[in-house]
């Protein structure tokens, strides 16, 4: 008997409805415990941790302690309480031998098990497994969860209520097919559920004064990254996955990797940051060669690159340009190496300069993306173009940009106010 087959004969515990029921949690605290163990069991999964000691000590330190947020001493007194009855609660599981992943663990789990052997992208399983876990906390039950027309009922709320994007209505419906498809084994499967076409949003976008501004305001370890971020039109994922060997210098060519819908293309390195990208990559080549000298295990090499050249995570072409500070473990491979820059941290250094620049703006890593191909288009580059350094499928997607750029192509509005003597 597998290890897989052990657990499902194994007696499941909730930590849900056992709090529900606990004597020594009063009702007034109860919302209080949940709401802290969801928000841990949701970074533990993220992280790929252990339900343990040690996912509690990290979840304390970077989620509750790490944040640029006072935490007022009532909250910590409860959050460390809770965490204190769950490892209690914890333990009992381990002393009855009982399974005490919760529902959304088990489904999560399973689902991203099964992708991995369908062949899916890691970060298609992550997003599928995410679905398939909120959703397992809507139908709270195996029983309910298995029924389609539990995964009817969730999507309708999605659309209806949640009044979600398009986009994520149709990532949620894909993910519920495929667990019901690949995970369930059902030959077909029709959830019936109409999804709702919603309007485009105009992108937030900052000035030349403003990108100015947030980059100079930057912490001096993510000024490069933001820097390439903005010159090149890079999404945040293709920023801190990228490759020594995908940065061309002499050409001023900068290729992105199985970008969105796992799409290769190419983009222009800005000309004005060329020195400071070779004297960023030669630092870069010290911690490789650190690394190199102790002998620790290479980077990640995706998919069948990975078994195939086995030893190419020990390559300098392979290293990251944006190298994480220390090693970490890989929740694939469980091997510990470094990894590359984690996007959470670098976004939270934009947001946290973008606040300091006292900008009266929503800004995400995402608004300099925006911001690259609006001032392209305010300068007069074909739409065309910037559809293709942008890797948007449909020029459409790219059109939006139309409506927030100033005076693109002579387009540009003179208010009637303007003209008044």
């Amino acid at each position: 008997m597998n290890s897989n087959q052990q657990k499902r004969k194994m007696k499941r515990i909730c930590w849900r409805k056992d709090l529900e029921s606990s004597r020594s949690v009063g009702s007034f605290h109860q919302g209080g415990f949940a709401m802290l163990l969801e928000w841990f069991e949701n970074f533990r999964l993220r992280m790929g941790l252990e339900a343990g000691r040690e996912a509690a000590k990290t979840f304390w330190k970077i989620e509750v302690l790490g944040k640029e947020v006072t935490r007022e001493d009532w909250q910590l007194e409860q959050w460390g309480e809770a965490i204190h009855w769950y490892l209690e609660w914890l333990g009992n599981c381990v002393a009855q031998g009982a399974d005490h992943r919760s529902l959304p663990e088990r489904m999560r789990t399973y689902s991203e098990a099964v992708g991995a052997r369908r062949g899916l992208a890691r970060r298609t399983r992550q997003t599928y497994g995410s679905w398939i876990a909120r959703y397992a906390v809507f139908a709270k039950e195996d029983r309910l969860a298995m029924k389609p027309e539990t995964a009817r009922d969730y999507l309708t709320e999605i659309v209806v209520k949640e009044k979600k994007a398009f986009a994520t209505q149709k990532q949620a419906l894909n993910a519920l097919v495929f667990f019901f498809k690949d995970v369930c084994g059902m030959e077909s499967v029709n959830l019936q559920v109409k999804l709702r076409k919603t309007q485009k949003r105009i992108p937030v976008v900052m000035t030349s004064a403003e990108v100015l501004q947030v980059l100079e305001l930057l912490e001096e370890r993510y000024t490069i990254a933001g820097k390439l971020q903005y010159g090149s039109g890079l999404r945040l994922n293709e920023l801190v996955s990228l490759r020594v060997k995908d940065v061309d210098l002499e050409r001023g060519v900068l290729t992105v990797r199985s970008g969105k819908g796992d799409k290769d293309r190419t983009t222009v390195i800005p000309e004005g940051l060329k020195e400071e990208l070779r004297e960023h990559l030669a630092k870069v080549r010290v911690v490789f060669e650190k690394d190199r000298a102790a002998g620790k295990a290479g980077v990640q090499i995706p998919g069948a690159l990975g078994r195939k050249f086995s030893k190419a995570g020990e390559t300098w072409p392979w290293f990251w340009v944006f190298p994480a500070k220390n090693e970490s473990v890989d929740p694939e491979s469980k091997v510990r190496r470094r990894h590359h820059l984690h996007g959470k941290v670098y976004g939270e250094s934009i947001k946290r300069a973008a606040e300091s620049a006292a900008i009266p703006k929503r800004i995400t890593t995402h608004v300099l993306r925006h911001s690259f191909a609006t001032h392209l288009l305010e300068r007069g580059t074909d739409i065309r173009t910037i559809q293709e350094l942008l890797g948007h499928e449909d020029v459409t997607t790219t059109q939006i940009y139309t409506h927030v750029a100033m005076g693109a192509n002579q387009l540009g509005v003179v208010s009637p106010l303007d003209s008044l003597g």
